[in-house]
């Protein structure tokens, strides 16, 4: 990816989306010929000069100071993930060439991994890529449809948007399918470097034209707690809360946890999957190929 462009794109596609009222200005009437904000607008909100402005606009991040940044991320009403995302961009910018070298991959800790065995509810460990680094028995149970794909590491990007039996999977396909594509973009801020997350974004461009078009959006977002929705092959339909949290002993890894309501439909379907799970006889499967930590 073009740092620049990247740059370019994201402060535009933001600028285009605040209109005079929401920024608290005058709109001067019908004749404006920019979807949204001006740039001058953009630098008096930010407190910056024209000029410099549109300096960083056109993708010159480097050297820009947090001052600076909190201004653009407040003219254009970043939201928390945006905001990072923005600072993550002049980090990169700044960055001397010695800093851009990808990190040599790590293998799993075996305590991770005794970690999600002890857990009684579904868990698994993703990296920036979505890719299933380790799971426990029920998340496998649980994620049968994206394991069953041969392809090692399993990866839910890759699922949502080119495996058909997804959109039956996560009932709520559409917004599965934002989500991972602000979440890549997030990545890709944070790691423009990891030849790995490049691969599978290049892939899903070239294979999916709705992927094509939600990267487009430059759309990036959090993922730390929410319901997903699913409707599994052996148990039916299950709505399940998550929470996602940093391993910050293991850069780049995610614990995720689903748990369901008590006394709920889901509950029951959720006990349902742990008895199932356990008729299988089978060997738990490799998460890894060669390249994988």
């Amino acid at each position: 990816m073009d740092d620049r462009a990247e740059i370019q794109d994201f402060l535009a596609s933001r600028r285009a989306r605040i209109t005079p009222e929401q920024a608290g200005l005058p709109a001067y009437g019908g004749n404006r010929r920019v979807k949204g904000l001006r740039r001058e607008e953009v630098a008096m909100l930010a407190g910056v000069s024209v000029d410099y402005y549109v300096r960083l606009e056109r993708g010159n991040l480097s050297g820009a100071s947090d001052g600076v940044l909190d201004g653009v991320a407040r003219a254009l009403h970043l939201d928390d993930s945006e905001r990072e995302h923005l600072f993550d961009l002049a980090r990169r910018a700044s960055a001397p060439s010695a800093a851009r070298r990808k990190a040599p991959a790590r293998r799993l800790r075996p305590a991770l991994q005794h970690m999600l065995d002890a857990i009684d509810a579904p868990a698994w460990i993703r990296d920036d890529r979505h890719d299933l680094v380790a799971t426990n028995r029920l998340a496998r149970a649980l994620y049968a449809p994206v394991l069953a794909d041969p392809r090692r590491p399993a990866n839910t990007a890759r699922f949502i948007y080119l495996d058909p039996t997804a959109r039956e999977f996560f009932p709520d396909w559409d917004k599965a399918a934002d989500d991972i594509a602000a979440f890549l973009r997030a990545a890709a801020g944070r790691n423009p470097y990891d030849k790995a997350l490049t691969d599978l974004i290049g892939e899903l461009s070239t294979r999916s034209e709705v992927f094509r078009r939600r990267w487009a959006d430059h759309n990036v977002r959090h993922h730390r707690t929410g319901v997903k929705r699913m409707h599994h092959p052996a148990v039916g339909d299950l709505e399940l809360h998550f929470e996602a949290m940093t391993l910050t002993s293991d850069p780049g890894l995610t614990l995720i946890i689903y748990t369901a309501a008590p006394g709920t439909p889901s509950a029951d379907n959720l006990r349902l999957l742990a008895t199932w799970v356990a008729t299988q006889d089978q060997p738990a499967p490799d998460l890894h190929d060669d390249h994988q930590p």
